[in-house]
């Protein structure tokens, strides 16, 4: 499909503009490990792309503790699992934004067309602040608003609004698996960064590969 049919790009955040997934994994060890639960990297995978509660939920399952706490006590883990998250959050610099998106969004900056953020994270805005990448998107959807979780669409279809863009004619960058069903469930054209990752119509292993002419030419 020629270029000029496509309307925006809207980036996934942790793993594709900058990888604090670490981040998240060791705030969220420090919450399990003070509630008994025994949680790894491989483990880690599962909760990318997916919300702050829904992954406590995951947490808590797998600690079989489901059912031991009150709304009001998983939001206060909640609460303290991003406390942890921020502290990590600290060290951040434009040094950690992943290899090849500067130039990525350069290119599609010259072009004119719109950038936007599709990103469950309530911390988006201070990890984009710390990467002084601010400038650099024209809409990022608030996850505090976002009711539903990737793979669910909603926060890709919140971005292609707010963009005032037509899904179908726009582009999505993602890592995870949900967040690839998501973009694919909005009807946007879904690029996966990494390995092992279903049902994308671009992949790449790695940010450093992502470049404009080749994802053009395969849209």
């Amino acid at each position: 499909m020629d270029n000029k049919w496509i309307e925006a790009v809207v980036f996934d955040l942790d793993g594709v503009i900058t990888d604090t997934a670490h981040f998240h994994f060791l705030a969220w060890k420090q919450l399990a490990e003070e509630l008994g639960i025994f949680i790894d990297e491989e483990f880690n995978e599962r909760l990318k792309g997916v919300s702050r509660m829904d992954s406590l939920e995951l947490i808590l399952r797998e600690g079989n503790r489901q059912n031991d706490f009150s709304l009001t006590q998983k939001e206060e883990m909640a609460a303290k699992k991003n406390a942890h998250y921020c502290e990590f959050l600290k060290e951040l610099t434009p040094d950690d934004i992943l290899p090849g998106i500067p130039e990525l969004i350069a290119a599609i900056k010259e072009e004119g067309f719109p950038i936007g953020l599709a990103s469950v994270s309530k911390n988006a805005g201070t990890v984009l602040k710390a990467l002084q990448l601010e400038e650099a998107f024209d809409y990022v959807a608030d996850a505090a608003k976002i009711s539903k979780s990737k793979p669910d669409p909603e926060i890709f279809l919140t971005a292609c609004k707010g963009l005032g863009v037509d899904p179908e004619y726009s582009i999505g960058i993602e890592d995870a698996q949900a967040g690839i069903e998501a973009i694919k469930a909005s009807g946007m054209f879904a690029v996966a960064v990494g390995r092992n990752l279903a049902n994308a119509d671009y992949k790449v292993d790695r940010t450093a590969e992502l470049e404009w002419e080749k994802i053009k030419a395969e849209y």
